[in-house]
C-alpha cells in the first residue's frame, strides 16, 4: 500500500484496490507469538555481546545495510558523532524493534549539558551559514537531499527496525522527508525582500533574516520527515539548528546527519542531540536566550507546556500538534473512492498518524452499504513485521499505545458499539494489533474526543449537513478534515465551513512539500512546507532609507 502518492492522483484509487485485493489477513510472520511479558524478558537479557550485528554501541538487531555507516548511535554536535556530555553521565539507552522487542542499539543519553553545547556550537556557526548566499546554501542542501534519495533503502530498513512501519512504507516516508530538502533547497533563492514606496525622499526596504538558533522537536511516527521538514527550512533560511528527536527513534535522525557531513553541512550547522528523557532537553532549548525559535510536532498537552517555556525568551514558536479528524462521507459521493481514501488515511502507519480520521461520519443513507464496503477493504490488510514482503500494517510502537486502542474499543464497546472485524490484540502477540471496524458510534464515547493512534474505525451516523458541521467541529482539535462529496456547491460549503487547518475534498493524502501544513485551535500554531514554511524562519527588518532628494 503506497501511502507516499503525490497529493492528487487520478489514480490512487485503483492502486489502492489493486494493493489491498493480493494482500492475505492474517498470516503469521513470527515463529511464535510474543507477549509483553516476553518482549520485557528478551529485553532485560539482552547485552553487548550477545550474537548478531552489533554497533558501536551494543545493539544486537540485525539490520542489513549496504552501508553500515548509517548507522550511529551517538549525538551528533559540531559535525561530529560524540557521546553525551560528562555532566550528564555519558549514559546510554535502548532504543527497540516495537516488531521483535530486541535490542537495536544503545543510543547516547544526552541532557541539559550536552544540549547547552549543541546550542552554543550552533551559536558558532550560524555567523558563518547566514553569510553563504541563498545558491551555496541550495546547493549543499541539494546534495544532501541527493543523498538521501541515494540511501533511501537503508534509512527506510533503519527506519523500520525502530519504529515499525512496513518496509515500502518506510521507504516512501525517506522519499517524502527528502522533498522538503529539495523543495526547501530551491526556495532559499526565492525569501524575498520588498521595497516600499514610503515617501517622495524615503524608500522603506524590508528584508527577511534568519532568526538564528532554532531548537527542533520531532515525534516517533515520522522520524524522517518531521525532521527534514523543519530543518530544511531553517537551514535554506539562513539558520542554524538543534534537533532533539524522539527517544524511541533516534537512529533515523542519527543516519541523516551523517549523510548531512557527506553533502557538506558545515559543522554546526545540524545538530541533533538524543535522549531518553526529553525534558531536560525541552526545557534547554525553550529557555535558553540563544535559541530564538522552536518548532515542535508531538501531543497539544507537550506543546502548551513547550509554549510556556518559550514565552520566558518570548520565541518564535511553531506548534504542530493533535488532531481529531473528521472524515464525512456525504450520500451523493463516489463510494468506492471513499472507501479507498478512508483506508489509506486511517491506516497509514497503522492509524499513528495526527491526520489520519479519527470520527467517520457516514450519512444514513449509505451507512449500511458504505460500512460493508469499508469491511470488506479492512479484511484484506495483511498484520506483522515491517520487514517482511507483504504487509501492511506493523506494530503500534509500544505498550502504551496498544493500552489507549484496547481502552478506546471497549469503552465504545460498552456504550453500545458494535464490532464488525477486530477489536483485541492480534494473534501476533506483542504490539501488534487487528485492525478494527466498529459500527453505532456516538458523540458519547472516547473516540469522539480522543485520538486513538491506531488501527480502528469507529463509524458515526448522521442525517444532515447541517448536523455533521456541528459535530465535525464540536471540539478544540483543528488539524485536517475531510469530505467526499460530488455535489461542487457542497464541497465549498462544507470546506469552508469545517474548522480546521486542512481539508482534503475526495483526496485522503493532504500533505506534500509544497503546500502549507498546519492546524487551527488546540492543534497548533504556524505553517511548515510550502513558501509559507521557510517564513516561519525569518525575521522581517524594515529599514527606512532617508535622502533620497529628486534633482
Amino acid at each position: 500500500m503506497n501511502f507516499y502518492s503525490p497529493p492528487f492522483p487520478p489514480a490512487f484509487s485503483s492502486f489502492l484496490l489493486f494493493k489491498t485485493r493480493v494482500a492475505l489477513f492474517g498470516q503469521k510472520l513470527v515463529e511464535k507469538k510474543l507477549s509483553f511479558v516476553d518482549l520485557k524478558h528478551r529485553i532485560s537479557t539482552m547485552s553487548a555481546s550477545s550474537n548478531g550485528v552489533a554497533n558501536g554501541a551494543g545493539g544486537t538487531c540485525k539490520i542489513e545495510l549496504k552501508d553500515p555507516e548509517l548507522l550511529k548511535t551517538s549525538c551528533f554536535v559540531g559535525g561530529k558523532f560524540v557521546p553525551a556530555a560528562k555532566e550528564d553521565g555519558q549514559g546510554w539507552f535502548d532504543v527497540l524493534n516495537p516488531a521483535t522487542g530486541e535490542l537495536v542499539a544503545k543510543v547516547a543519553d544526552g541532557g541539559k549539558v550536552t544540549t547547552q553545547q549543541a546550542i552554543e556550537t550552533a551559536k558558532s556557526a550560524f555567523d558563518s551559514w547566514k553569510k553563504l548566499t541563498a545558491l551555496e546554501r541550495s546547493a549543499i542542501l541539494k546534495k544532501w537531499f541527493d543523498l538521501i534519495i541515494q540511501n533511501a533503502e537503508d534509512l527506510g530498513k533503519i527506519m523500520t527496525t525502530e519504529q515499525g512501519k512496513p518496509l515500502p512504507e518506510a521507504i516512501g516516508e525517506i522519499k517524502y522527508g527528502a522533498s522538503f530538502v529539495e523543495f526547501f533547497a530551491e526556495e532559499a533563492k526565492r525569501l524575498y525582500g520588498d521595497i516600499i514606496p514610503a515617501g517622495s525622499e524615503t524608500r522603506a526596504l524590508v528584508l527577511p533574516q534568519p532568526v538564528g538558533v532554532c531548537g527542533l522537536v520531532t515525534p516517533w511516527n515520522f522520524p524522517c520527515a518531521m525532521l527534514t521538514r523543519k530543518a530544511a527550512p531553517a537551514l535554506a533560511a539562513g539558520c542554524t539548528v538543534v534537533c532533539k528527536p524522539s527517544e524511541l527513534t533516534p537512529l533515523s535522525a542519527l543516519a541523516l546527519c551523517e549523510l548531512a557531513v557527506r553533502a557538506g553541512i558545515p559543522a554546526g550547522v545540524l545538530n541533533v542531540v538524543t535522549g531518553f528523557h526529553a525534558a531536560p532537553i525541552g526545557e534547554e532549548l525553550t529557555t535558553n536566550p540563544i535559541v530564538r525559535k522552536i518548532s515542535f510536532t508531538g501531543s497539544t498537552a507537550v506543546g502548551k507546556k513547550l509554549m510556556q517555556q518559550s514565552a520566558s525568551t518570548v520565541k518564535k514558536v511553531s506548534l504542530e500538534l493533535g488532531g481529531l479528524a473528521p472524515f464525512i462521507v456525504m450520500e451523493d459521493a463516489n463510494l468506492d473512492a471513499a472507501v479507498s481514501g478512508l483506508i489509506a488515511c486511517k491506516f497509514r502507519n497503522n492509524g499513528q498518524t495526527c491526520i489520519c480520521a479519527n470520527r467517520v461520519y457516514v450519512q444514513s443513507s449509505i451507512y449500511d452499504k458504505f460500512t460493508e464496503k469499508v469491511v470488506e477493504k479492512v479484511k484484506t490488510l495483511r498484520v506483522g513485521n515491517g520487514m517482511e514482503s507483504g504487509v501492511n500494517l506493523g506494530p503500534l510502537i509500544n505498550e502504551k499505545a496498544v493500552e489507549k486502542v484496547e481502552r478506546h474499543v471497549k469503552d465504545a464497546v460498552s456504550k453500545g458499539a458494535k464490532v464488525l472485524l477486530g477489536g483485541s490484540p492480534h494473534s501476533l502477540g506483542g504490539l501488534f494489533y487487528q485492525p478494527t471496524v466498529m459500527t453505532n458510534m456516538t458523540d458519547s464515547m472516547v473516540m469522539s474526543c480522543e485520538e486513538t493512534f491506531g488501527p480502528v474505525i469507529g463509524l458515526f451516523k448522521f442525517d444532515t449537513e447541517e448536523e455533521v458541521i456541528k459535530r465535525a467541529n464540536n471540539t478544540t482539535y483543528g488539524l485536517a478534515s475531510y469530505l467526499y462529496t460530488t455535489d461542487l456547491a457542497r464541497a465549498w460549503r462544507m470546506a469552508e465551513s469545517l474548522e480546521s487547518g486542512m481539508v482534503g475534498l475526495n483526496e485522503p493524502m493532504i500533505s506534500n512539500a509544497m503546500v502549507p501544513f498546519g492546524g487551527v485551535k488546540e492543534s497548533g500554531i504556524g505553517r511548515e512546507g510550502s513558501k509559507y514554511g521557510i517564513a516561519e524562519y525569518v525575521n522581517l527588518k524594515y529599514v527606512l532609507m532617508g535622502g533620497i532628494v529628486s534633482s
